[in-house]
């Protein structure tokens, strides 16, 4: 029996709607092992929420509140009307999903795709910043999110071509300056289940790609070159502010927002002298769980 059509709104919960390969613009995520198909189904209704707020349906806000005040109105509604409204909705249209499930047969990884006009880069530094300002996850199993702007296969010529793609954009937009000046960046780079190209000849053909205005510095980067390769699939993406959100992960970003919070309300401080017992010793408020 075939599968699901993709065109279909709502994937299943399992993330069973898959794509076989790893294809295009998407977000890599790692996850609590044996709960990737729970994974992939909180982040498909993440990002569609996320979506639906940055990329807006023409036409989709107006149907779904149309529905919702037709399903509010049930109160003295009689049994034929209420039988019509639920045909109705069943009928209702479904829009198209702007992501699918690209499968990778690797414990703790996913990737999932992004459909245009999605931007996994705006999307998921949109979710993490969201994350840092209220320690709300809205995840359960997801620790790291890291989104690609393409993909290629993990060959030297084809990682070049896929730079010099995805690049230009980021760099007319953050780039110019009067006058110009030099702009710190840094890749960083993870290969996973791949042993063809080494470290250094992959960050060798990327750092090709960047303007001669960037300068190398590890330490204290503005820019960072996000590459993942994993088997035979590299994916980049060019972004900012990499560490200072935890590396894009969510959970170390809610708890660091727990912690703060736990410290404002006094837990964690030390005591002061007026809370020493008689032999003077300091002792510090448990935390708590975070």
């Amino acid at each position: 029996m075939p599968g699901p059509a993709r065109g279909m709104r709502g994937p299943s919960r399992d993330g069973s709607r898959a794509k076989r390969a790893i294809d295009g613009p998407g977000i890599w995520a790692s996850c609590v092992k044996g709960k990737e198909k729970q994974t992939v189904g909180e982040l498909y209704d993440l990002f569609e929420s996320l979506a639906s707020q940055l990329w807006p349906i023409e036409g989709e806000s107006r149907l779904e509140e149309h529905w919702d005040l037709d399903e509010g109105e049930d109160e003295g509604v009689n049994l034929e009307d209420q039988i019509a409204r639920e045909l109705a909705a069943i009928k209702r249209p479904r829009m198209e999903s702007r992501f699918a499930n690209c499968q990778t047969n690797t414990p703790c990884v996913i990737f999932i795709s992004c459909e245009p006009p999605v931007d996994p880069v705006r999307l998921v530094t949109t979710h993490v910043q969201n994350v840092q300002q209220t320690g709300i996850t809205k995840t359960r199993y997801t620790h790291r999110l890291t989104p690609v702007s393409g993909t290629c296969f993990a060959g030297l010529p084809e990682i070049h071509s896929l730079c010099r793609h995805v690049f230009p954009r980021f760099f007319a937009e953050n780039g110019g300056s009067d006058p110009p000046r030099t702009h710190k960046y840094k890749i960083e780079l993870r290969i996973r289940n791949h042993s063809t190209l080494t470290r250094m000849e992959v960050i060798q053909e990327v750092a090709k790609c960047v303007p001669e205005s960037y300068m190398v510095d590890l330490d204290d980067p503005e820019v960072f070159v996000l590459v993942e390769v994993f088997k035979n699939v590299c994916g980049v993406s060019i972004l900012k502010d990499f560490y200072r959100l935890q590396k894009f992960n969510v959970m170390a970003l809610a708890n660091e927002k727990s912690e703060v919070e736990n410290f404002k309300h006094g837990t964690g401080r030390v005591k002061g002298k007026e809370d020493l017992g008689e032999t003077g010793s300091v002792e510090a408020h448990d935390k708590g769980d975070v």
